[in-house]
């Protein structure tokens, strides 16, 4: 299976991805190598479907990804359309999906398509699936939540084609045995966040990249207090189609007391209490831009500016590249100060779990429904998630436990 050729990306950028209700598809031999009536139908018909989405950022790239895949093994692998696809092809898929071929994988995220004389060119560096070189799980592996992820995106895709009268099934709602795929848990897995400790090497380390380059730091330790005071998602803080974070998103009510508003997942808008240490920050920020120290009402300044020319950023990966650093700074601190086991585990930290480490820090000591309400959750159950006293207690009971009583 190494030897099958890695196909090329079949979607472009929610940017650059033309609208196919006005642009009908005509030839897909680009994509497959040749031409047919089924594969230019389910090629609009899947191109519609994810349009659908491009109202939210993170949901059109999460739907992109699976419908890619999808499409890409039925094509190139399986060698059927849509028409053709039934029960027993959806439990192949997935067992594809666990094991993709090698000249399938990449070591890291490159952009799908390149710019070339006014042209958009598939990047032959790209491949579908990721599994860094020095991932010490053993190669790639297709977790939990990516199986729950491809079960819940494609049983959307083909309702959408239920709903066309493209199809008249829907072969995902058909596996009954999807346990022997997905596991059941006992219990919800501990939440995925910093210690006390890596936080205040991180925090420590934002400080000391703004005092060293407040030029271009200033941002960075900003987008840091943001994250973790005010548990914003990383969606939250950049220029979209659906939302345009402004200075202005904070607003001071009659009661004198600071809030930010803004519009998170599933198109939900909503408003945050700001703490002092929050407001702190944003002044201290505002201060750097040679603004205000607090923002005037419907005030339209980017909330994170670019650092090179007018407006505000509208990449998540650019965010995700300056907390990157950021965390890599920390690490390479914590290493030299003797904590190298915190140190390694901070190499597996994401810009998330910000959100969750200050979500779980709050709920030791706020109402567990005003940290609800802040955090955007739809219901108590979710922050209830983040209360881990009993697993502490739990495991301190057990951390005496003797296996050999002669010992």
């Amino acid at each position: 299976m190494s030897s099958i050729k890695p196909p090329v990306p079949f979607f472009d950028t929610l940017g650059e991805m033309a609208n196919p209700f006005r642009n009908r598809v005509t030839s897909v031999a680009h994509l497959r190598g040749e031409d047919s009536e089924d594969a230019i139908a389910d090629y609009q018909y899947a191109s519609e479907f994810l349009y659908s989405y491009r109202g939210s950022k993170d949901t059109f790239s999460t739907y992109r990804r699976e419908l890619e895949h999808f499409l890409h093994w039925i094509w190139l692998v399986s060698d059927k359309p849509l028409k053709e696809i039934r029960r027993d092809d959806i439990e192949a898929y997935i067992e594809f999906a666990r094991k993709p071929p090698k000249s399938w994988i990449g070591p890291c995220n490159v952009p799908r398509f390149l710019d070339k004389n006014g042209l958009r060119e598939p990047n032959i560096e790209w491949r579908p699936y990721i599994c860094p070189p020095d991932d010490h799980a053993g190669g790639y592996s297709l977790s939990q939540s990516g199986i729950q992820s491809i079960f819940a995106v494609l049983s959307s895709f083909f309702n959408f084609l239920i709903q066309e009268d493209y199809l008249e099934a829907n072969p995902v709602s058909q596996i009954r045995q999807k346990s022997k795929f997905l596991q059941k848990s006992q219990m919800a897995r501990p939440i995925r966040r910093l210690s006390e400790l890596q936080w205040s090497y991180v925090i420590d380390t934002a400080e000391l990249l703004a005092k060293t380059d407040p030029n271009t730091h200033e941002r960075t330790l900003f987008i840091m207090n943001a994250l973790f005071g005010m548990y914003l998602r990383i969606s939250e803080l950049v220029e979209t189609e659906r939302w345009t974070p402004r200075m202005g998103d904070f607003e001071l009510d009659i009661e004198g007391n600071w809030w930010f508003r803004t519009v998170g997942k599933g198109n939900k808008e909503r408003i945050i209490s700001v703490s002092d240490s929050m407001l702190s920050a944003l002044r201290r920020y505002r201060r750097s831009r040679g603004l205000s120290e607090l923002p005037a009402p419907g005030e339209s300044n980017p909330l994170i500016h670019k650092n090179r020319g007018p407006g505000g950023i509208t990449s998540t990966r650019q965010i995700r590249l300056i907390v990157q650093n950021c965390f890599d700074k920390a690490r390479e601190k914590m290493e030299q100060e003797g904590h190298q086991e915190e140190a390694l585990q901070l190499t597996a930290a994401t810009v998330h779990w910000l959100r969750h480490t200050g979500i779980s820090e709050d709920v030791k000591f706020r109402p567990r429904e005003h940290v609800r309400d802040d955090a955007g959750h739809g219901s108590s159950a979710i922050t209830d998630r983040y209360i881990d006293v009993e697993l502490k207690e739990r495991h301190a009971s057990a951390r005496k436990k003797i296996i050999n009583p002669g010992s």
